[in-house]
């Protein structure tokens, strides 16, 4: 192994706390099991917060940004630029996560892992909204040489576990913006899972069927070149991104001090996924948002043996559809929190 040290997780399973939170829900004034998922949302919460009186306090939205050199090879319906250019866009706070976070009164901050550009240019370098961990100016052409070192990988990894580290409050969103990472998660999807890559991949930003085609085939070319690189760390450092590498680092980070990971799309998974292999559970922290129309996402969340909340055919990544379904989650506390039991109301029980 390379000599850098991931934390320890944690085991969120308790069977008397399990015991204690399901007795507290089928007390409250409603036939058992009436509330179906959100029953299991809040026992779930109360795991990973070990409590029976789980509560979400001062919600974060971090999106992870970086350029990846495969997209030169046309596998995005959009230019390489377009990821600086939403990071400009986030930061005057007028993209669909922006939007979202308000709503919900999510705080949410933009992470420059590597995209490839100077943003001192745009004068946006000293933005209280913009971390700069910058590893270097977008990820290598995974095509013709890996995407990043093993000593690139490391830092972005060790980067994002500074990132949730210093993190105030006990909820994390992961977002991503990068042109090109469809491709980078359908990589790591196949090579991590060994799902087949034609079933891995997707149309990403919008790419028509002779794109896809296309995409279909330059990936392959990148999974032949790959093909003896077995190691979860090799495997990141070589196919997928920046940002990626970034987010696992935040979710290792992050389960390790007993957060909430609330995951968004197929690339947000992927992260997962990557921490997943590192450090074997992390998964236990994570609730799931959405399921992607992207088709590698369902193979992912098999991988993970995850069931999401949402299933609104969403493709936009950023961390929306996590932030969509936020509010879940504060239902689930404010029912076992707030619900009056069948004692408190003085309702007789059924048999």
């Amino acid at each position: 192994m390379h000599s850098f040290t991931l934390p320890t997780i944690p085991t969120i399973e308790d069977a008397e706390l399990r015991q204690q939170l399901q007795a507290i829900l089928d007390n409250k004034t409603k036939p058992q099991g009436s509330l179906g998922r959100l029953e299991s949302l809040a026992v779930k919460l109360g795991l990973i917060q070990g409590t029976t009186q789980p509560k979400i306090e001062r919600p974060q939205i971090r999106v992870f940004a970086a350029d990846h050199g495969l997209a030169q090879h046309g596998t995005s319906a959009f230019p390489s630029e377009v990821t600086a250019q939403m990071v400009l866009n986030f930061l005057n706070g007028g993209a669909a996560i922006n939007v979202i976070a308000r709503q919900h009164d999510i705080a949410l901050k933009v992470v420059d892992a590597g995209v490839a550009a100077d943003f001192a240019e745009f004068g946006v370098n000293q933005h209280p909204q913009l971390l700069d961990y910058k590893v270097r100016l977008g990820s290598r052409d995974a095509l013709a040489e890996p995407a990043m070192t093993l000593e690139e990988c490391i830092a972005a990894l060790q980067s994002g576990m500074e990132i949730a580290k210093a993190l105030e409050g006990n909820l994390l969103i992961c977002g991503e913006m990068g042109i090109g990472n469809t491709s980078a998660a359908s990589l790591l999807l196949a090579k991590l899972t060994d799902t087949p890559l034609a079933e891995c991949i997707g149309r990403g930003t919008g790419l028509d069927e002779t794109g896809l085609q296309h995409k279909l085939l330059v990936l392959s070319q990148v999974l032949k070149r790959y093909e003896a690189v077995t190691e979860p760390l090799e495997i990141l450092a070589a196919v997928g991104g920046l940002e990626i590498a970034m987010m696992a680092g935040a979710y290792i980070q992050a389960a390790h001090d007993r957060r909430v990971l609330l995951v968004d799309g197929f690339i947000a998974s992927s992260a997962l996924l990557v921490a997943e292999r590192l450090v074997p559970g992390v998964s236990q922290f994570a609730i799931f948002g959405h399921s992607s129309v992207e088709p590698g996402h369902r193979h992912m969340l098999q991988a993970l043996d995850a069931q999401p909340l949402l299933d609104f055919d969403l493709r936009l990544g950023e961390g929306s559809g996590a932030a969509l379904a936020y509010p879940l989650l504060q239902s689930a506390c404010a029912i076992i929190n707030e619900m009056a039991s069948f004692d408190d109301a003085g309702i007789s029980q059924g048999n």
